[in-house]
């Protein structure tokens, strides 16, 4: 008699720096692939794992959203401290819980939550390497605020955008964009319905752009405007990480 098949929600936070992103990749590691051998060692037997999403190669998170479906009656327990004690020091199950078959990670998803941490100090920081971007140079931040102001509501991001982005529609909506400090670091925080290729990394790179004075916070706007109009740089992956995904 077969078992009542069942989808197990899983939180999973990582650090994302030796791997080539959430999804399989044929040049290298993935997330992907760490978590679906460890699942295979639990189960007995290969299962896929869908995510809310891809993250790219070095990009962090400490809230990605992922579920596999199964027919094993073992405890949520197993897909948690089961799954942890097989998982390498760089990746981990933070939380698991049993959800309906109807639910789907990336269509259910309502939006998303990434914080892009900028170490601003004259010297470098071993400790801070691996998730902040270094910058020796000061930043306005009002005028990155202003800037900011302008990615709010619903464009069309096509000009924040890397080439091999597949997304059919460039319209996404951006629900907030906030720039703080806390003594060196710079924290920008994106929330928005949903976001392409590099995208929350270009619009850093414009506001750093914007901050440095290379830039006007206008240009934001003509960006959205006219998507001819350059951007400015792509940021670095390691200062990014995936926060939180709504429901």
């Amino acid at each position: 008699m077969s078992q009542k098949k069942r989808q197990i929600k899983l939180i999973v936070e990582y650090d994302g720096t030796n791997y080539v992103g959430w999804q399989f990749q044929p040049n290298g590691i993935s997330i992907q692939q760490v978590m679906e051998a460890a699942l295979a060692r639990i189960l007995g037997e290969a299962v896929p794992i869908f995510s809310s999403g891809r993250t790219d190669a070095g990009v962090h998170a400490r809230g990605m959203v992922a579920s596999f479906l199964t027919e094993k009656a073992l405890p949520l327990t197993a897909y948690r401290e089961g799954m942890n004690c097989l998982l390498p020091p760089d990746i981990a199950v933070i939380h698991a819980e049993e959800v309906g078959l109807d639910f789907n990670p990336r269509h259910d998803a309502k939006g998303k939550r990434y914080r892009y941490t900028i170490l601003s100090t004259p010297f470098r920081s071993p400790l801070s390497r691996l998730f902040s971007w270094h910058l020796r140079d000061e930043l306005d931040l009002e005028r990155m605020r202003l800037g900011a102001a302008f990615f709010v509501g619903e464009h069309d991001f096509a000009a924040f955008r890397t080439s091999g982005c597949a997304a059919k529609s460039t319209v996404r909506r951006i629900d907030s964009v906030t720039v703080s400090a806390e003594n060196s670091l710079l924290y920008i925080d994106v929330c928005g319905s949903g976001f392409m290729r590099n995208m929350v990394r270009v619009m850093v790179g414009t506001l750093v752009a914007i901050g440095r004075g290379r830039m006007a916070p206008e240009q934001v706007s003509r960006c959205l405007t006219e998507p001819e109009t350059p951007a400015g740089p792509t940021a670095p992956a390691n200062g990014l990480c995936l926060l939180e995904v709504f429901y």
